[in-house]
């Protein structure tokens, strides 16, 4: 990855947590849905673009994926600024663009996914394009019918509610990260237990979101405690199969953080139960607390090591790197939706943390390509 193409994913990540915090800046702030900016920044303008530039793995990032992440940020600010009619047009382009690296990559039709000999880090690749594409389909569907035909009246049928399917295509390529990282197992037990993480963690999703626009509680606290099973089954098979490397450090953090993730989102909705605990204020804050574990947390855990992919193991200290990360996230970020001095702190060492993870150098990794490139 060149230094302009990381100027640029850094650039747009650091607006993405800027804009999660400038309404406590900004006069009348609340006004305004910088919330849509501060999602769409990271999970589609710089995860999306990080997950097709992996997925053609060149080292400089092609015509395609330059577009997408420009149209993904006209994206960004058009559906922030409610001019909605561009924000459509745009958002088809993108899912054009996806599908056209996805086909190119695999196939029209994903026969991987039903095949148990195909490897499943595929199919989790696979799987996150597919999403991707889906998600942006389906948010030019919900403008379509909000704004405009008016055909199908859900609550929770608005455009903010599909933050989720933005954020679901970086989960599953951080998955096929780290499936691609555990050694060959021949028992048939491990086969099948990937598989049905596979399975569960796709299908489990889905439906979850189904309840979420349905408003069906007790069913969303079923299906989020089998995902919270299954992660936990494939952090076992992680943690006791993927090769001894520094990536693993940083996955095993981001698994952490997916599992209080987990936790979180299951406190969320039990709470829902009871509404003389369900106040603004605990509610907002599980809520924030479940939002930053994801995005700047577990996703970002997978999108340093995706970014770095080629240049690992890198120079820096993994273990003072990750704990730095966990302040900034866990600590900062929270007490940021009370204090402006906490969040600018959450702000300036969230780019630090960035600015470390882009521009540590590689070790021996890259001198070997220097000195095949001189010889």
């Amino acid at each position: 990855m060149n230094s302009k193409f990381k100027a640029v994913l850094m650039t747009l990540m650091s607006f993405a947590l800027f804009f999660g915090f400038l309404h406590i800046f900004v006069p009348d702030g609340k006004t305004y849905n910088f919330e849509r900016l501060h999602i769409f920044l990271f999970n589609l303008c710089s995860g999306g673009t990080i997950v097709l530039y992996f997925t053609e793995k060149r080292k400089t990032p092609s015509g395609k994926v330059i577009l997408f992440c420009v149209l993904a940020t006209a994206y960004a600010i058009f559906a922030f600024l409610k001019i909605y009619i561009p924000a459509m047009i745009i958002a088809l382009i993108l899912a054009g663009i996806t599908e056209t690296v996805r086909i190119r990559k695999f196939t029209v039709f994903p026969i991987n996914f039903f095949r148990t000999s195909a490897a499943v880090s595929e199919k989790f690749h696979q799987a996150s394009l597919l999403c991707l594409s889906i998600g942006l389909v389906i948010s030019c569907l919900v403008i379509l019918n909000n704004e405009y035909l008016k055909i199908l009246s859900f609550k929770k049928l608005k455009l903010d509610t599909f933050f989720l399917g933005f954020s679901f295509p970086l989960s599953l390529i951080t998955m096929s990260v780290m499936f691609s990282f555990m050694k060959d197992d021949l028992k048939q037990v491990t086969l099948v237990l990937k598989n049905i993480g596979f399975w569960v963690i796709n299908l489990g999703v889905i439906t979850f979101f189904m309840f979420i626009l349905f408003e069906k509680l007790g069913l969303q606290l079923v299906i989020t405690t089998v995902l919270f099973m299954t992660v936990i089954m494939i952090f076992y098979l992680f943690d006791t199969s993927a090769l001894r490397m520094q990536q693993k450090s940083f996955l095993i953090s981001g698994m952490i953080f997916l599992l209080l993730t987990a936790v979180t989102g299951i406190f969320y909705i039990i709470l829902e139960f009871f509404p003389a605990y369900y106040t603004p204020d605990t509610s907002r804050l599980l809520l924030k607390i479940h939002s930053f574990a994801s995005l700047y947390g577990w996703n970002l855990s997978g999108l340093s090591v995706i970014c770095r992919y080629e240049d690992f193991p890198i120079r820096l200290h993994s273990k003072n790197v990750i704990v730095f990360h966990w302040i900034t996230v866990i600590l900062l970020a929270p007490l940021g939706l009370y204090s402006r001095t906490a969040a600018a702190g959450a702000i300036i060492c969230y780019t630090v943390f960035l600015y470390l993870i882009f521009s540590s150098g590689g070790t021996h990794r890259q001198c070997l390509d220097m000195i095949s490139s001189a010889g």
